[in-house]
């Protein structure tokens, strides 16, 4: 009983605490979407510039670790302040480093990315963001589902979007979209940061997507990149994530034809992927084209040399451009201006080798 009232006090202490600005809030911001209980930061001005504040009135150095190390600024309370400079649209990973121990922003929700659970911060799109936001349309379902892996002999989960049609008509079936995520992500990123459930009642409500059921499962892709950029004995670039494909195929693929109304047909599957996800999805599409016909990679992880033979990849595929372009209905490449993951390179080899591609630069 004395701990939980000492606990009491001291939880009513930092309320207390944080509730004190000694600094007024910057003028001509607002605070970012990911805030939790209503508090005031982090913000964002107009400029896109992102302001941070941490109560650590006993910390000698705090630093915030955001695309880089920025020194935060102690005042005499005990609240430590950083403004970083404009930051692109969308969602950014941060934490904090107080004396050397890596620690989340209360203040915010957490997310599964940049090796862990982390705080993030939302740079709004604007009026152009409106399709990743909950619109006055039909919504869908989110479900997490649990299965049995007898590959991993443990229980594993799933998160599975139905669209808003789904419980209205008991005999019509749906196509289904494999959905991975990035290295160190899980099952939840593309519905919490990616917004996928909204973008597909939008994009589904204005008749630019087909109602189809999205598959999002934890691709086994979650140790930090460090470990893997330091040729850990027991991780290799061939090997990293390479125990999702079989789950994929010999367990997810049935369960889910199994229990939802599908097409459980290799023309009314996709599979597509975020970063490692993309090559992922890479990965086990060309080996299986007898399961899929379209394929997408989102800045997709695909480590393609200047001399790489394209023609020798994927036992050949690609050498008969014909033949791969009857069978993969959809290839589509797409990634962001400030990356460097050589997905123009990629699509430059296969238009030369005569294979169709969509390529999509955002």
């Amino acid at each position: 009983m004395r701990k939980i009232i000492l606990l009491c006090i001291s939880m009513m202490a930092y309320i207390l605490s944080s509730t004190a600005q000694e600094r007024p809030i910057p003028a001509n911001t607002m605070v970012s979407e990911t805030v939790l209980f209503q508090r005031d930061y982090p913000r964002i001005d107009r400029e896109h510039r992102a302001y941070f504040r941490l109560y650590a009135p006993q910390a000698k150095k705090v630093t915030l670790e955001l695309q880089g190390t920025h020194d935060m600024e102690r005042d005499d309370d005990g609240w430590w302040y950083a403004v970083i400079n404009p930051l692109v649209v969308g969602p950014h990973f941060y934490h904090f480093m107080v004396d050397g121990i890596c620690v989340t922003d209360i203040n915010t929700d957490t997310y599964c990315g940049s090796y862990g659970r982390s705080s993030m911060i939302e740079i709004p799109e604007g009026v152009e963001g409106d399709y990743y936001r909950n619109q006055d349309v039909a919504h869908g379902r989110v479900s997490s589902v649990v299965y049995w892996s007898a590959i991993e002999s443990r229980y594993r989960r799933c998160m599975v979007y139905t669209p808003a049609e789904y419980d209205l008509n008991s005999e019509k079936r749906y196509p289904v979209l494999y959905l991975q995520h990035g290295m160190c992500e899980d099952e939840t990123g593309w519905v919490k940061q990616g917004r996928a459930g909204s973008i597909l009642d939008n994009q589904i409500a204005s008749g630019k997507c087909r109602p189809m059921i999205v598959v999002m499962d934890n691709g086994n892709c979650g140790i930090g990149f460090e470990s893997l950029m330091r040729k850990q004995p027991e991780v290799s670039f061939d090997t990293f994530g390479a125990t999702f494909q079989p789950i994929l195929i010999q367990e997810i693929i049935p369960f889910i034809d199994k229990t939802f109304r599908t097409y459980a047909d290799r023309e009314h599957r996709a599979m597509a992927g975020l970063s490692w996800g993309g090559r992922q999805t890479f990965d086990i599409v060309l080996t299986h084209t007898d399961m899929f016909a379209h394929l997408g990679s989102f800045s997709g992880a695909l480590f393609m040399t200047p001399n790489t033979k394209i023609d020798q990849l994927y036992n050949g595929i690609f050498a008969d451009a014909a033949r791969f372009n009857e069978q993969i209905h959809t290839l589509f490449i797409g990634t962001g201006t400030e990356e460097d993951l050589g997905s123009s390179h990629v699509n430059t080899m296969l238009h030369q080798a005569g294979i169709n591609t969509i390529y999509y630069t955002s």
